[in-house]
């Protein structure tokens, strides 16, 4: 006589692949790539803005960010295409005419959303934030007749990443969510 485990049939492999489990710590990687990534975005902007550079040169690779002034430019450029109501109300009487405190505002809330994102820190709190930078963007252009997708692929990630807790894998939320009890959010 054969043993019981020698006769059971196997089930290892014999599963469809879209019936597979998707593996967490691959899927928790890449969220966590994308979050350093988005991070990487936001602090870079910062520094633009807190240290007024804008060209980026690295060898052959030439690029650019947006520092403080051309941020106020595109702002004041930007709402005077804008339909939408009470944004360019909003823009002209209250942001541009503070905009030194606003620029510095946005200057600070970039360096430390950035921060919080590459280290995994508050990640889904950091993550709305930094959605709600990039969506109020996508409302100041939205009249412009840019293309499409030209705000979306900087406001969309931000969104994803506020519903995930993607500073569970390299990052600080994971390591500090090991002592705490409860709810994630805004980890």
């Amino acid at each position: 006589m054969s043993n019981q485990s020698e006769s059971a049939p196997s089930t290892r492999g014999s599963r469809a692949p879209t019936e597979q489990v998707l593996d967490a710590l691959s899927l928790g990687r890449g969220l966590a790539v994308l979050r350093v990534f988005v991070g990487l975005i936001a602090f870079s902007n910062g520094l633009a803005k807190l240290f007024s550079f804008r060209a980026i040169e690295i060898g052959p690779y030439a690029s650019s960010l947006i520092d403080r002034s051309e941020a106020r430019e595109i702002l004041s450029l930007e709402i005077g295409r804008n339909d939408l109501p009470l944004l360019p109300t909003l823009v002209n009487d209250v942001i541009l005419p503070a905009y030194e405190t606003f620029g510095w505002l946005l200057t600070f809330t970039e360096l430390g959303v950035g921060a919080l994102l590459i280290l995994g820190l508050m990640s889904r709190g950091a993550a709305l934030v930094a959605f709600a930078l990039h969506f109020f963007l996508q409302l100041v252009y939205f009249s412009s007749g840019r293309f499409a997708f030209e705000q979306p692929h900087e406001w969309v990630p931000p969104l994803i990443l506020a519903f995930v807790a993607s500073g569970m894998v390299w990052g600080l939320d994971g390591r500090l969510d090991r002592n705490r009890d409860g709810a994630r959010w805004p980890c």
